[in-house]
């Protein structure tokens, strides 16, 4: 590791510091944070495991469900590993690679994720609005279609954010991180170089991404809620509907925590530290903990599979 006029020249490892101010108390929030984590791949893996083994689960809903509980266990499981290493075995070094690998990975399932609520979305729009054409128009090749087109979309946006980092910034002012896992502005804010370009199109990839799912998302359920509504039974309007809270639910967690974490760590400058790295930490732990919890109670088909195994190993 070189030094020329106090920057460093190209470091080849990163100190993850945590969460900056509470690193006292690192120790019992990893305790939470880990808990959090196994509920979420317990939850996730037995919702996998029910949507394979029950065939009349085979359907588009929750085939896109599946995707977004393997996107969950894998984007939790990008983070959470190195940060009780941090909190728990004092083990905050990684390789400046490694680090900016996970960060693409971090990117890449967030997106990913937020693809899938995209055609989920427009899966309950099909059904509610189009019954008749919904099994036509979403067939299993359509849904291959749509999980590789979504994977593709992510993973090549968010490329550049890395290619940037590796090929324009080469002096570093520090190599200290503030936060608890490899987070694209916390890395390039790192840099004693010229940042503008990495931080506009880091904002185009989240706008791009995201503000184009929100919109079309939105847009989705506006027309639902008017097909809903002039259903001429409530009966049918409750029942409608009900198909689609679990989803707005997920929805509104998985943006609102986003947005919020998203702009507190860009322009909250009067908000401590910790507090934007605990946004952050929450955004990426607590949807994959309460998507399975969601949509396991407010679906009955998954109910129903849920109850059916959990009686089955009951003794006689």
């Amino acid at each position: 590791m070189s030094k020329l006029n106090g920057t460093i020249f190209m470091p080849p490892v990163l100190t993850l510091i945590g969460i900056p101010g509470l690193e006292s108390v690192q120790f019992w929030i990893g305790i939470p944070f880990c808990a959090m984590y196994i509920i979420a791949l317990f939850g996730n893996s037995l919702l996998l495991v029910i949507i394979k083994s029950e065939r009349s689960l085979h359907e588009p809903m929750y085939l896109f469900l599946a995707m977004l509980g393997v996107t969950d266990i894998a984007l939790s499981t990008c983070i959470l590993p190195k940060m009780l290493g941090i909190f728990w075995f004092h083990l905050p070094d990684i390789y400046f690679d490694a680090c900016l690998f996970q960060m693409w990975l971090i990117h890449t399932f967030q997106s990913i994720e937020s693809g899938i609520l995209l055609a989920m979305a427009l899966d309950r729009y099909v059904a509610i609005c189009d019954p008749l054409r919904h099994a036509s128009i979403f067939t299993h090749k359509l849904l291959t279609q749509i999980g590789v087109g979504v994977t593709l979309r992510a993973a090549l946006l968010v490329a550049p954010c890395l290619i940037l980092i590796k090929c324009r910034l080469k002096h570093f002012r520090t190599t200290v991180v503030s936060h608890s896992y490899c987070e694209h502005m916390a890395i390039v804010k790192l840099a004693a170089e010229d940042i503008r370009v990495n931080k506009i199109y880091g904002l185009f990839v989240a706008f791009t991404l995201l503000g184009f799912d929100i919109i079309f998302i939105t847009l989705s359920y506006i027309r639902i809620f008017i097909t809903v509504f002039n259903l001429p039974q409530r009966e049918a309007r409750l029942k409608a509907f009900n198909t689609c809270i679990a989803h707005i639910c997920v929805f509104l967690e998985f943006y609102l925590l986003g947005f919020f974490s998203f702009f507190t760590h860009r322009f909250g400058f009067h908000i401590p530290p910790y507090i934007h790295i605990l946004l952050s930490n929450l955004y990426l732990l607590v949807p994959p903990l309460l998507n399975p919890i969601v949509y396991g109670v407010k679906t009955k088909q998954i109910r129903d599979r849920v109850s059916k195994v959990s009686h089955s190993k009951d003794p006689i």
